[in-house]
């Protein structure tokens, strides 16, 4: 069903299959039932937060507003996110990295046609509305508080959902990895309590490929954060990564690097949001 939906996601980014209401349809009807069957039985599955009516679904007034090229960088987007879905959904396969003794967690797997992804689990004391303005709506401030990302800069938005970016990451300790910059079309959604934020990797005119600098690629990635079933004030936190650093880097390294890099990520997010906290109570006094 999988490849079938892409097929059908994919060609409606073409201007004259574009304009065929009958066939936009169809392809959200295959996207939502794709969504039914990956959500499967049982309250507990986060998956089943993903409901019929929204998710992925753009309105046909708003895409005949998009010229083809943003329209191209939507589908790009909604193809990362449900890509994601669906190896998130999946739980069986994965295999544990690393445990942090805060409980912190890092699973990996082999996935045809993409290679090795991780997956990060974490609980974080914040409401995932206060961390999705940090990482979405204040995504090009990352540099001031995650080492490991130098810049992040929006090239162009699309509409309420979409966004094309430039990221450029610090080399790791040791100069094992040098820097690396990344182009990624990005989907952000808000659906109830739970929020989406996937990507993966695209080409911009306003950013070619820079001298000197190794472009990497990414995808499908997503981050999703929704409140704790025995605490709405906190979050449970999973990041999908899959990475291609390219150049001539052994297997291991890469391993070890993204594992450990998705773990500092969460400790880099915890630390920026409790002085968030700190300064608003600052300021409050």
């Amino acid at each position: 069903m999988l490849p079938a939906t892409f097929k059908l996601c994919a060609g409606i980014s073409y201007r004259h299959m574009r304009n065929m209401t009958g066939l936009r349809k169809n392809a959200l009807a295959a996207i939502h039932q794709e969504l039914n069957r990956l959500a499967g039985p049982g309250p507990s599955n986060w998956i089943s937060q993903v409901r019929r009516s929204s998710l992925l679904s753009s309105r046909i007034q708003e895409e005949e507003e998009y010229n083809e090229e943003e329209m191209s960088y939507v589908k790009q987007g909604e193809n990362a996110l449900q890509k994601a879905i669906s190896i998130l959904g999946e739980q069986d396969g994965w295999t544990v990295e690393i445990v942090a003794a805060n409980g912190d967690k890092v699973l990996s797997k082999v996935l045809p046609d993409i290679g090795k992804v991780f997956k990060l689990e974490v609980v974080l004391e914040q409401r995932p509305d206060n961390l999705y303005e940090e990482l979405v709506e204040k995504m090009e401030q990352m540099g001031e508080w995650n080492p490991n990302v130098k810049q992040v800069k929006i090239l162009q938005k699309i509409g309420q959902d979409t966004m094309v970016t430039h990221e450029v990451s610090a080399e790791t300790p040791g100069n094992v990895v040098g820097p690396r910059d990344f182009v990624s079309v990005r989907c952000a959604k808000r659906r109830g309590s739970t929020c989406f934020l996937a990507g993966m990797s695209t080409q911009h005119p306003k950013m070619p490929e820079q001298k000197g600098v190794v472009r990497a690629e990414n995808g499908p990635t997503c981050i999703v954060m929704k409140p704790c079933a025995e605490d709405p004030n906190k979050t449970k936190f999973t990041w999908l990564l899959s990475l291609d650093l390219k150049g001539w880097l052994p297997k291991t390294i890469i391993n070890k690097v993204l594992s450990q890099t998705q773990v500092d990520f969460a400790n880099h997010l915890r630390n920026r949001m409790a002085n968030n906290v700190s300064m608003e109570m600052a300021y409050a006094c």
